[in-house]
């Protein structure tokens, strides 16, 4: 992924002063890092991608900060049906939506332009101007070893 860091960092430090919140280099790891990985991740992911970088930030600051990054739009907060908050960098990335299996767990990010139609057309009826939207498919995927566990887990 090929991310302009500098625009980001400049779009958080005037989110971070705007809101009267610290400008601190911890903070900007946290979004560097963020930026960077690949897919979708929880706060721990992230934290523990982090410290096996031998990186000094601590959990409290990955958490707030994963807030603050959200809240500024350079990322997506997720909940894909599993009680768990799950991140996304948006900074940079194009509007998408995503099949979950709701068996082993994968991911699968799509774009469907009717999609956005459906959306700005729903919005425009409704006399709403969407900032985003969040669409999720959930079910079981074809892969063969998911497949086998959910054979697995009727046998039982």
């Amino acid at each position: 992924m090929n991310i302009d860091h500098n625009s980001a960092h400049e779009e958080f430090r005037k989110f971070l002063k705007k809101e009267n919140h610290r400008i601190t280099p911890e903070r900007f790891e946290v979004l560097d890092y963020a930026l960077e990985y690949d897919g979708h991740f929880g706060a721990d992911e992230l934290f523990l991608k982090m410290k096996n970088n031998n990186s000094n930030v601590s959990r409290a600051t990955v958490y707030n900060t994963l807030e603050l990054l959200a809240a500024c739009n350079l990322l997506s907060k997720r909940n894909f049906g599993e009680n768990k908050t799950r991140y996304e960098a948006k900074y940079g990335k194009k509007s998408h939506d995503h099949l979950i299996c709701t068996t082993c767990g994968k991911i699968v990010e799509f774009s469907e332009p009717t999609i956005e139609i459906i959306v700005k057309e729903i919005s425009a009826k409704l006399g709403f101007e969407p900032s985003g939207h969040s669409f999720n498919i959930f079910g079981k995927c074809t892969n063969i070893n998911c497949k086998h566990r959910i054979d697995n887990k009727n046998d039982t």
